[in-house]
């Protein structure tokens, strides 16, 4: 007994796409199940026929009965007539929840998984380990997904057999439903999209079963950092990110003693180390360590005499090497990234290097694009993996499983050179640096003349040569960061902004007096909502000297219009009138449901920008507005300093 559900594809799709969305589902079904962590794939075995399909699903189910492999392999190939054409693969795969009951594994999930690539289908049949040997799992979740072309339409099906027994645990195995709603929807996308990532799969390089129970452990160790985080940036996402990152360089340095043999844990330092979480968890499970920043935060004062932590202006240099270091981290690390797989070359031909790149610095200042048939980040990457390559090291790639979309890592573990060709090596590393700094000299409007009479930067920094200062002309970062989220402009610049802007929206102009204005649309019972401008056509409405100060701050023009929510709503490039009568249900959703005593906190502490500006005044009542309706209106802020994403 079978029960069949099927979806037809909007899009048509191709065997070759079918085949890259299931190979997603084998490989990555965390994608889709967010209660799973990941899975472990055995080896596959080919079968070219029935017979060989047979033996093979014979020795991986020893205890199954006969009568039963016979309806397993009925289901396997149901309805279809023997042909010389067989072509199968069968394998297993462990299926790794994000919280496992114990180290040994015992508890896990594990499926075979059969691959009929003539009749593009993919079974998937659920077994159990016991002292005696694998069998099939209560006879339930056993299902198949298949691919057909019907009269040049494309169908995907998910035929599942004995539904009626089917057995959901709400983690490894999904109710029939969600199969039937979530993954058969996703598989159709994905076969349509076709689309191969620009990245590795995520924890690529480590055991995914250890990173998981890890990972859970230091969570809940952790967790309560959140509660008591004293910086303005996002808690739950730096907290845990760092917990993520910390599990997987904890799992790392394991197995590398694990293979090398080693028995004291690696040491390590963090340049450019932030909030230095990181480093506390790092120094907390065992490790030698500090972290070195430009900036001391907050947050330092809190992990006590344990966690080691510096303030000091990094500048690579010789004064800036770490001879008896094990490892260099890179978390996030901005102008310095593509100087850490230098100075962990230099610090040691034993030292090795993680690093994580985010922001896009080359080695004296920002990173220049030049390949416009990739993102910008593929780009990055591959150009911090040119400077590891250059500096000797064998390097590998990963991606984490981290709340950012800087996801991808970098690590070198190993040189591409033997210790006594250490002395060439510098040297071709000196030139490599060498060559970049002319070249972003260059691009910074340095005539060509000047490159031929001496190599000098734009400011009249000579550019070092080969073999000398090698890190000369590098800037660090102001200790004191400056804010560019246009939050420092001048009031009445921001004020003259909006009130241009929003002329222009409500069709108003700047000539008429505010009360002609208003008059011309007294009589009216429709509130004006105004028109839609894009970010180009709203620059076009400014003189050069205000572009020119929005140009310096981060987000420019378009920044400053999303800071001014109350007036204006910017969605897909284009600015509108904000209609608060269809915001403000959603605002007292929000209200009640989440931060309400924040918002609370802030209701009429800001005069109404429509009751003093708009033509028709403010849409709302004076009871309903979140703003003040006038100065009589206006009440004391009680609201808690907000934590504002770094």
């Amino acid at each position: 007994m079978s029960k069949l559900f099927e979806i037809r594809p909007e899009v048509r799709c191709s065997a070759t796409g079918f085949w890259s969305a299931c190979e997603v589902w084998i490989q990555k079904p965390h994608v889709v199940n967010k209660r799973l962590c990941g899975v472990k794939e055995g080896r596959y075995e080919e079968a070219v026929n029935t017979e060989g399909l047979q033996r093979s699903l014979a020795l991986l189910l020893t205890r199954t009965p006969a009568q039963d492999l016979t309806q397993l392999l009925q289901f396997i190939h149901r309805s279809a007539a023997e042909s010389e054409q067989q072509s199968w693969s069968v394998g297993v795969r462990t299926i790794i929840p994000k919280v496992a009951s114990n180290s040994s594994g015992a508890n896990l999930c594990r499926e075979i998984i059969v691959k009929d690539f003539i009749r593009q289908a993919v079974t998937f049949l659920p077994i159990e380990e016991n002292s005696e040997g694998p069998v099939i799992l209560k006879k339930s979740n056993i299902y198949q997904i298949q691919f057909e072309e019907e009269s040049g339409d494309c169908v995907l099906s998910l035929h599942a057999l004995n539904p009626d027994q089917w057995y959901s645990d709400g983690v490894a195995y999904p109710k029939l439903s969600w199969l039937e709603a979530e993954l058969l929807s996703k598989l159709a996308r994905w076969a349509t999209d076709n689309k191969s990532s620009e990245f590795k799969s995520t924890l690529s390089l480590i055991p995914v079963e250890k990173y998981s129970i890890l990972y859970q452990e230091l969570k809940t160790k952790y967790k309560d950092i959140v509660k008591v985080w004293p910086e303005v940036t996002d808690p739950e996402k730096f907290v845990f990110e760092d917990v993520a990152i910390a599990t997987y360089l904890l799992v790392l340095w394991e197995e590398e003693r694990a293979k090398k043999g080693l028995t004291s844990k690696q040491s390590f330092v963090d340049l450019g180390c932030g909030n230095g979480l990181l480093v506390h968890i790092l120094n907390n499970e065992g490790h030698p360590g500090k972290g070195i920043d430009v900036r001391k935060r907050k947050i330092w004062d809190m992990y006590g005499p344990d966690t080691h932590l510096e303030e000091k202006a990094i500048t690579p240099s010789a004064s800036f090497l770490f001879p008896e270091t094990d490892w260099l981290i890179g978390n996030h690390s901005d102008e310095l990234t593509p100087w850490i797989p230098v100075i962990a070359a230099r610090s040691s031909y034993s030292c090795r290097y993680f690093v994580l790149p985010c922001c896009f610095f080359d080695f004296f200042g920002k990173y220049q694009r030049r390949q416009c048939k990739k993102s910008q980040y593929r780009e990055y990457i591959d150009f911090i993996s040119d400077v590891s390559g250059v500096c000797g090291f064998q390097t590998d790639e990963d991606c984490l499983r981290i709340p950012s979309t800087k996801r991808v890592c970098l690590i070198g573990r190993s040189r591409s050179y033997k210790e006594p060709e250490g002395a060439e090596a510098d040297v071709r590393r000196a030139d490599y640096i060498r060559g970049r700094q002319v070249s972003s000299s260059s691009s910074s409007d340095v005539t060509q003349k000047d490159h031929s009479r001496h190599n000098h930067h734009e400011d009249g920094q000579e550019i070092p040569a080969a073999g000398s200062d090698w890190g000369s002309g590098f800037q660090p970062r102001e200790k004191i960061e400056t804010v560019r989220n246009c939050a420092a402009l001048p009031r009445d610049l921001i004020d003259a902004v909006v009130l241009k802007v929003a002329r222009a929206l409500l069709g108003l102009t700047a000539e008429a007096g505010e009360e002609e204005n208003r008059s011309s649309l007294k009589d009216t019972n429709k509130w004006n909502t105004g028109g839609s401008l894009s970010i180009r056509e709203v620059a076009e409405l400014l003189d050069h000297s205000t572009l020119q100060t929005l140009k310096k701050e981060c987000g420019g023009l378009q920044t400053l219009l999303k800071n001014s929510h109350q007036v204006f709503r910017v969605e897909g490039g284009r600015v509108h009138i904000r209609d608060w009568r269809t915001s403000a249900a959603g605002q007292r959703t929000r209200v009640n449901l989440k931060n309400k005593s924040q918002i609370s906190g802030a209701l009429k502490t800001r005069e109404c920008w429509f009751h003093t500006h708009h033509p028709n005044g403010c849409p709302l009542s004076t009871e309903d507005c979140l703003f003040a309706h006038g100065v009589d209106d206006l009440r004391p802020s009680t609201r808690p300093l907000k934590k504002f994403k770094h």
